[in-house]
């Protein structure tokens, strides 16, 4: 059977699915056509700026922090460049099996761990964390040829605080740790971008604005590992500036070196300008261990120890302050119209009207007949107990917070304490109690609820050597412009005058104060010999355990721990005082004895041979026994 084929209309068919086709495809290639030209033209900023973030990356880059000097320009504080183990997380796919890996080449131990992961969280994952830092020579070494294998991780040369000074500067100079979840509560990300590290303590968190500088910022091309390939611009950081303390720490040091063996605080005024010369805390402790996080084993060793090494006494141990406040207490009494000229019989002991008790003075003998002269220098505390009573505790209390007693200093470092001057209305609202008289006889010669830091206790001796001018302590005496090195000085800050009713009041103490020392019956006249100039001083033993009525403290058979403190006030020279200074040695018994030995040799390094002001001659040891 022949089939008989219709050749136009299968022609027309064929023609008609080629245009279709052909039609169909046109339409692709337009439409193809119009979205390559909106995603070049239209879009084009869009993807120009996705394709340069794959290859370009915006790292912060941080300021060097600034120099720390003391007064003679030594460093206290630097920046050394050591070498870190960074990771850069949003180029790790498996930040586990990179932990581990690295941790086959170097040691990292759970701290640096820890430490790692608190970064993760409180930093973008495009920044740069630091795993280890200050790595070791053989470290370094091993990372160097390795670090090619492990794409995010990467050996970076940076700056990290060092204090050349250790121990001599960490209770003033403080540290700088890792910035820790609290501190991001309280600072300025954009401000600490790209930085790991904050003051913590000490100088370095009372001018940390000042020493931190800026950041800047650098634009680098990375390749698919994150490592950078080229920088391509930046914006430099701008440094800290540098600061300059008025510590000596050659005066510093020998403070540290006096109190070798004790437990306790020197503190050393320039009294007309408040610069802080020593502001030593014995014992204490190497600042660098806290830089890169202590370890678990370190810090407990310091946390546990009895002697408490991480407690800056200079200005956070309150002590009461003993007969070293006997001239303030006079000052009080003449302002108030009790003379300098009253005499008192002391037998040796005081007992109020109609009252059993006896308060014991600390020459069991007496001292007899005295006015308020001998009552300074030989340290009667019958005629001080006299003299309180007839003060009452309102007019102490007005009187001796006057010249800072009670009160924080001001002193330019963060957390001061305030001292404890008691009265009726503190013991009403701390206590809920009322006052008793005995508790105003015993605060008479600086005991009972009376409270001081070593550095309060120093400014008020300054405000003495002043003749009432009160000048706020300071550590600040210059800060530094890091390229100009130009130098803007701080001036002193006077904040008032304890003006009494007769300037003759002043030389009246001081003068009694002065024969504390020089005078044949000074309770510290042990430290006389050889001396080149004059000096105002003044004793204090300071009870730390109550003896009873019946008994008498033997040193040699009470408890170390409950031992009396020694403490020593005093300036020099006489008429134009260098340099105020207070000692307080814990559990060291007799003021004479210990602390008041300690401030005559500081009192000579620093006038003698820090200042050159005499000539030196070889010091006289011999010291006499125990007094007052």
């Amino acid at each position: 059977m022949i089939s008989i084929r219709n050749h136009p209309l299968e022609r027309k068919i064929v023609q008609g699915r080629i245009i279709f086709i052909v039609g169909l495809i046109s339409i692709l290639v337009i439409l193809l056509v119009l979205r390559l030209g909106y995603l070049q033209i239209y879009q084009h900023q869009k993807f120009i700026t996705l394709a340069q973030n794959n290859r370009i990356n915006f790292s912060p880059l941080p300021p060097v922090r600034g120099i720390i000097y003391d007064r003679n320009g030594e460093i206290l504080a630097q920046n050394i460049r050591v070498f870190n183990l960074e990771i850069l997380p949003n180029k790790v796919q498996d930040l586990d099996n990179l932990l581990s890996e690295l941790g086959q080449l170097i040691e990292l131990t759970d701290v640096h761990l820890k430490q790692f992961r608190i970064l993760l969280k409180q930093r973008p994952s495009f920044e740069r964390q630091t795993l280890k830092a200050n790595l070791n020579q053989q470290e370094t070494a091993i990372l160097a040829v390795n670090q090619h294998r492990y794409p995010g991780a990467e050996l970076q040369a940076r700056l990290q605080r060092h204090y050349p000074k250790g121990e001599l500067t960490a209770h003033i100079v403080g540290y700088v740790g890792r910035i820790s979840p609290a501190d991001l509560e309280n600072i300025d990300n954009q401000v600490y971008r790209g930085m790991e590290y904050i003051g913590k303590t000490g100088i370095e968190a009372s001018y940390e604005s000042t020493l931190l500088g800026k950041s800047g910022i650098e634009q680098v091309e990375t390749n698919a590992h994150g490592r950078i390939v080229r920088r391509l611009q930046q914006t430099t950081p701008n440094t800290g500036m540098a600061i300059h303390l008025s510590l000596d720490i050659k005066l510093q040091q020998k403070s540290i070196e006096a109190l070798a063996g004790f437990e306790g605080a020197v503190v050393a005024i320039e009294p007309q300008s408040g610069e802080i010369l020593a502001f030593a805390s014995v014992p204490g402790y190497d600042s660098n261990l806290f830089v890169n996080g202590i370890s678990e084993a370190d810090y407990a060793s310091l946390r546990t120890s009895e002697r408490k090494p991480l407690v800056n006494r200079a200005i956070y141990g309150r002590y009461a302050p003993g007969s070293t406040i006997k001239g303030f207490i006079s000052l009080v009494g003449m302002e108030n119209g009790i003379g300098h000229s009253k005499t008192v019989f002391c037998p040796g002991w005081y007992s109020l009207p109609g009252g059993k008790h006896r308060y014991r003075c600390w020459k069991k003998s007496g001292h007899g007949l005295l006015d308020g002269y001998n009552a300074i220098v030989q340290s009667c505390d019958v005629y001080f107990y006299t003299l309180a009573r007839q003060l009452g505790i309102d007019r102490m209390y007005e009187g001796m917070t006057r010249f800072g007693f009670g009160k924080s200093t001001g002193i330019d470092m963060l957390g001061e304490p305030s001292g404890l001057m008691p009265s009726r209305e503190w013991k009403r609202r701390v206590r809920n109690q009322t006052w008793y008289p005995g508790e105003t006889i015993i605060t008479g010669i600086g005991q009972g609820y009376m409270l001081v830091t070593p550095l309060q206790l120093a400014n008020v001796t300054a405000v003495l050597a002043n003749r009432g001018k009160k000048v706020t302590p300071r550590f600040l005496s210059a800060i530094e412009h890091p390229q100009t090195q130009v130098k803007q000085d701080i001036a002193p800050k006077i904040t008032g005058i304890v003006k009494l009713r007769d300037d003759r009041f002043y030389e009246a103490v001081i003068n009694s104060m002065r024969d504390v020392v020089h005078g044949a019956r000074g309770t510290a006249r042990g430290i006389n010999r050889g001396i080149q100039y004059e000096m105002a001083g003044k004793t204090g033993t300071v009870q730390v355990k109550s003896i009873a009525q019946n008994l008498q403290y033997e040193k040699k058979n009470v408890e170390k721990k409950f031992r009396d403190h020694s403490l020593f006030i005093g300036f020099a020279p006489l008429n134009d005082p260098k340099i105020a200074i207070a000692v307080v040695v814990e559990h060291a018994g007799s003021g004479s004895g210990t602390a008041a030995p300690i401030a005559r040799k500081l009192i000579d390094y620093y006038l003698l041979d820090r200042l050159k002001l005499f000539d030196r001659q070889a010091p006289d040891s011999k010291s006499l026994a125990d007094q007052g």
